[in-house]
């Protein structure tokens, strides 16, 4: 009588990770981006942001800005280096005004802005087997050369593992086979949040 075998069982799902930050905290933040933006445009002072210790720790983030569902700018710091809110305060205005790919964000455009926020965990060396897209950004890194992709992209694009590593060496001006050529591939997790709608 022939033998039958159980089909191993499928790895588990990874689990989404607890949220680092509260509903209040998103929209606080997010509010901030908005107020940001619109305080540059009106030529006029932030209004005094009074932030939880939480929200004071050194953390890198990026903002993204879209308008009417399109991008129209994305900037932010890798690394952690200056109080989160202050981080949301810099990059949401680099990404409304700053950002080479687009014209600045005009007085007209604001009411349409939605918002996203990436607040980024420490990076950390990886192998290139170890990426989990959907869950890890990367920076990859040679000869002074750096790239940097958020976890989202490769989501939002339908890429496979090898096709974000390519494409985060085509961000650093690298050949596109740079990661299996030496150059340093890191990776980070990323806390992602949006204005209602996007």
């Amino acid at each position: 009588m022939p033998r039958s075998f159980e089909a191993p069982p499928d790895p588990p799902v990874p689990s989404e990770p607890t949220p680092e930050y509260t509903p209040e905290e998103r929209s606080a933040l997010l509010q901030l981006a908005h107020d940001a933006i619109l305080a540059t445009l009106e030529n006029r002072a932030l209004q005094t942001f009074q932030p939880s210790p939480h929200l004071s720790e050194l953390r890198g983030a990026f903002t993204t800005v879209y308008s009417n569902d399109k991008l129209r700018g994305c900037v932010g710091y890798p690394t952690a280096v200056m109080p989160l809110y202050r981080t949301i305060v810099e990059t949401a205005r680099g990404a409304a005004f700053d950002d080479p790919r687009f014209v600045p964000v005009s007085l007209e455009e604001e009411r349409h802005l939605q918002i996203s926020i990436s607040i980024l965990s420490p990076m950390a060396p990886i192998q290139a087997e170890g990426i989990v897209i959907g869950r890890h950004g990367l920076i990859i890194s040679q000869a002074g050369c750096r790239g940097l992709l958020l976890p989202q992209v490769a989501v939002e694009h339908g890429w496979d593992r090898v096709t974000f590593l390519e494409q985060t060496c085509h961000k650093a001006g690298l050949p596109t086979n740079a990661w299996k050529e030496g150059a340093t591939i890191e990776a980070f997790t990323a806390e992602v949040f949006s204005d209602p709608g996007l």
